[in-house]
């Protein structure tokens, strides 16, 4: 049987219907914070898919000291509490150190490890004993078999409520593949998998300074993934991803959001039929 995890009155497994976890790369003003979270909420209720709002208050691992890492956990505090105030949305958020934990973990419902980090057993501890579920992405250069020593890592520690996170392998220089054949291994953990469509579409240093991206390609990956039965997708939007301060090659514009999100729920809803 398919794990399942509870976030507030979402239920993650690989057997349940397909949430999305969405929202902005980082966030850039409470204002467009608020804006994007909103859409993203309307949207997702009327198609009836269970909804999880992304942002990240700092991109501690950007390629280039000059490239823009968010406003820092003190305002990042500030905007999650006032979306939790206006929209009670369960939200989730990455952190890149043990200092960060305790503080965010009273306004998230889900702390994120990033993939580079999903080795450093003491963040690891730190984080789980927060006791909120973790998605842990898998780092570039793992195999999904190695991910399972990260989930006995968690267990030791005492959380089992552990999502998995595909971002894509390594696969030379400036490049990401998606191997659906090792998802479908990540599955097999019985853990709830996740498919971060947006960071596979990256370009690593594909810019020199910055990360290129394959935007266009985002439908295709997403169909994909929802064809194979997962428990979430995982999308990074913005209103004019030309202008935005991080990520914007990989990002999905927001007026194509509905129209990916409800061919995601057909493809989901028929997969599912197979459980």
């Amino acid at each position: 049987m398919s794990k399942k995890i509870n976030v507030g009155n979402i239920t993650l497994s690989n057997s349940s219907q397909i949430c999305i976890i969405a929202g902005l790369n980082v966030l850039e003003s409470e204002d467009m914070t608020i804006e994007v979270a909103r859409t993203l909420q309307k949207i997702t209720e009327n198609l009836g898919i269970p909804f999880i709002f992304k942002a990240s208050f700092d991109k501690a691992n950007r390629s280039s000291v000059n490239s823009f890492r968010g406003p820092g956990i003190s305002e990042g505090i500030k905007i999650f509490k006032e979306l939790k105030k206006s929209l009670n949305v369960p939200i989730i958020t990455d952190i890149h150190e043990i200092s960060q934990i305790e503080e965010i973990s009273e306004v998230v419902d889900v702390i994120q490890i990033p993939a580079f980090l999903c080795r450093q057993t003491d963040l690891i501890e730190a984080a789980c004993k927060s006791n909120l579920p973790l998605n842990i992405k898998k780092g570039q250069f793992l195999s999904p078999s190695q991910m399972v020593n990260i989930i006995d890592k968690c267990s030791s520690f005492g959380n089992e409520d552990i999502l998995l996170c595909e971002r894509g392998s390594s696969f030379g220089y400036n490049n990401l593949i998606v191997d659906f054949l090792g998802v479908s291994e990540l599955k097999e953990t019985q853990n709830p998998v996740i498919l971060d469509v947006t960071h596979s579409l990256q370009l690593p240093g594909g810019q020199g300074i910055s990360a290129g991206g394959r935007s266009k390609q985002a439908l295709d990956l997403a169909l994909c993934g929802a064809a194979i039965g997962l428990a979430g997708i995982f999308l990074e939007v913005h209103p004019n991803p030309k202008e935005a301060l991080c990520d914007g090659p990989s990002a999905t514009k927001l007026d194509d959001f509905k129209e990916l999100v409800s061919k995601i729920k057909s493809i989901d809803d028929l997969a599912k039929t197979f459980n």
